[in-house]
């Protein structure tokens, strides 16, 4: 029980930063989101922040 509130705590704390500057990098087409999106996208991010980090420390873009 203590992972899964850790995994999910670690994850919302990522997936904050995440969608304030790290899914412009990724998916360029999201630049011209607004703050629904984000919202739409958040309990996604935190339940794959490890993938998400990994792609976002690579560089990588999503086509």
């Amino acid at each position: 029980m203590i992972f899964v509130a850790a995994y999910a705590i670690i994850g919302a704390v990522f997936a904050v930063a995440f969608l304030i500057g790290g899914v412009n990098r990724l998916d360029p087409a999201a630049k011209a989101s607004g703050l629904a999106f984000r919202v739409i996208v958040f309990p996604g991010c935190v339940a794959l922040w490890p993938l998400l980090a990994v792609k976002w420390l690579r560089g990588e873009v999503i086509k």
